[in-house]
């Protein structure tokens, strides 16, 4: 009986450390997904002031979106796998890579094709967790996007393919 006591409280423990860890890992994943943690790194203050002055965070409908809802995607396997990722990030930050604006601008062409090619190779899904072509009333666009929607939608394009610079300044591109 003294076996299946230990076994009992064993389990129990291991149950509630497990409820613990998992707390702990959903409040990290939330706190790491906001505006204030994206930009806390120096170098991201310039794409904040970039992404303030666009009609995704300053519009007359009031809608605002921040850096997670175009860098983070939402279901849980590939948010895990970017957080993987971004840690390059804060390492390269962290060792002074790029720690100041120049550095940053010196780098900003490879960081972008990094984001933009992610962003093909996932068809542009957080763009799409608000924009969507089965959504769109194509009528009520003007003869340009009209007809550019029609073309991206006929040949399979994703949003970023044609909507690079949308959020922040486009980088020049290298000599």
């Amino acid at each position: 009986m003294k076996f299946f006591k230990k076994i009992f409280s064993f389990g129990t423990l291991m149950f509630m450390i497990g409820i613990m860890f998992v707390g702990i890992f959903n409040i990290s994943l939330e706190a790491t997904n906001t505006i204030e943690f994206c930009t806390s790194c120096h170098s991201m203050q310039n794409n904040l002031a970039e992404l303030k002055q666009n009609v995704h965070y300053n519009n007359a409908s009031g809608v605002t979106v921040g850096c997670p809802d175009c860098h983070v995607p939402r279901d849980l396997i590939p948010k895990l796998q970017l957080k993987l990722i971004a840690v390059k990030d804060i390492y390269h930050e962290i060792i002074g890579t790029i720690d100041t604006k120049e550095k940053f601008e010196a780098r900003r062409w490879q960081l972008a094709n990094q984001v933009w090619d992610r962003m093909i190779a996932t068809d542009s899904r957080e763009c799409r967790e608000c924009h969507s072509f089965e959504h769109m009333d194509l009528q009520e666009q003007d003869d340009s996007a009209q007809t550019m929607h029609k073309r991206a939608i006929k040949k399979g394009k994703t949003c970023i393919e044609c909507h690079k610079g949308i959020a922040h300044e486009e980088p020049d591109e290298p000599d």
